[in-house]
């Protein structure tokens, strides 16, 4: 008799049929939710305009009303699924009106005008994205290694620390990033936290907006693998208040003209751009970031603007190697954990890139 796990891992490959299985993957209305379901496709598929358009039942992710329901899913990037395996694939999808206008939750179309702009395609614009996350215990929303109801030893020795009394959900982590590499997402690595129980991954360096398609779907490979764990992955910027480090998704970016001789000089031009419109990147950089960008904790107040090389208290920082060199690129700091890849990428290509002051 076979058992769940053996069923589970079914190798379809191992039969006659051409049939693959697509989880077509998109984002909620809260801007943060990821929702998922499967199709079954008669062959493989490696082309997402190959892929058919889908819908579901917009009322039940309050991106539509019970009456007019039906939204429609646009497949946009395909990643090979690291949990069925085989030719089965993960579909990046956005979301449309049956008239074909994008819903107000679609933050993806208005992103690809801007990379698809000439000017914007020409500077071939990079990302390295920092996403740090907090695993929390399912039952007590307490994160993963701290005493129930209490606080372990101050920070200092978990940052990339090693040892049962440092290192919590390293397994899960691991298990992300492999499968990260598997899917075929640009996943360049991992390291524990300053917080116990908080980590990162990096994603980059992407290309325009791959890398808001490539985050999203590294995010929703995490969120399977700690349902599997039985352990809840919370993008909250400040999940525990106090003397603890909140959780960012710092935003390393850099243009053609910034990787050329003399690019350190357009740097900065578009770090001064970046300063003028700091009130307006605030605002569309997550929700709750007030709680992290205190001055404290390696940020800069969510007030000030200030820039820096090698100034991990700064709203921008600039590498020792980028100054050293002449050219290269730049770690916008500001972005909390749970911003919106698409929103921030294009957002920064805008402002540095197509904004004239």
């Amino acid at each position: 008799m076979s058992s769940l796990s053996d069923l589970i891992n079914l190798d379809l490959g191992e039969t006659s049929t051409e049939k693959i299985i697509a989880e077509y993957i998109w984002i909620g209305g809260s801007g943060l939710d990821i929702r998922s379901k499967a199709r079954t496709l008669p062959r493989p598929v490696s082309d997402p305009s190959k892929l058919p358009k889908w819908n579901y039942d917009g009322s039940s992710t309050n991106q539509a009303p019970g009456k007019d329901s039906e939204v429609i899913l646009y497949p946009q990037a395909i990643f090979r699924d690291p949990f069925r395996r085989g030719n089965n694939i993960l579909v990046i999808c956005d979301a449309y009106a049956p008239s074909g206008e994008p819903i107000p939750s679609n933050k993806r179309h208005n992103a690809a005008k801007i990379f698809s702009h000439p000017v914007v395609a020409a500077e071939e614009p990079w990302y390295g994205i920092e996403q740090e996350y907090t695993l929390l215990q399912k039952d007590t929303n307490w994160p993963l290694g701290w005493p129930i109801g209490g606080y372990p030893g101050p920070q200092g020795p978990y940052y990339c620390g090693i040892g049962a009394d440092k290192s919590y959900g390293r397994d899960i982590v691991d298990a992300h990033y492999k499968a990260c590499i598997y899917a075929g997402i640009n996943i360049s690595g991992i390291n524990a936290e300053v917080m116990p129980g908080q980590w990162e991954f990096q994603v980059g360096p992407s290309v325009g907006i791959s890398a808001g398609d490539e985050l999203w779907a590294a995010r929703y490979i995490l969120e399977r693998i700690t349902e599997i764990a039985g352990v809840i992955v919370s993008f909250d910027p400040k999940p525990i208040p106090g003397d603890w480090n909140g959780a960012g998704a710092h935003a390393n970016y850099s243009t053609k003209s910034m990787r050329k001789d003399g690019g350190y000089e357009v740097i900065k031009k578009a770090i001064k751009k970046l300063e003028l419109k700091h009130k307006e990147h605030i605002a569309a950089y997550g929700e709750g970031n007030e709680r992290r960008l205190t001055g404290k904790h390696e940020t800069a107040d969510i007030n000030k603007f200030v820039w820096g090389v090698a100034n991990r208290g700064a709203s921008v920082r600039i590498g020792r190697d980028t100054e050293k060199e002449g050219k290269g690129y730049f770690e916008d700091r500001r972005p909390a954990s749970n911003m919106d890849p698409y929103v921030v990428t294009s957002l920064i290509a805008e402002t540095t890139i197509l904004w004239k002051p």
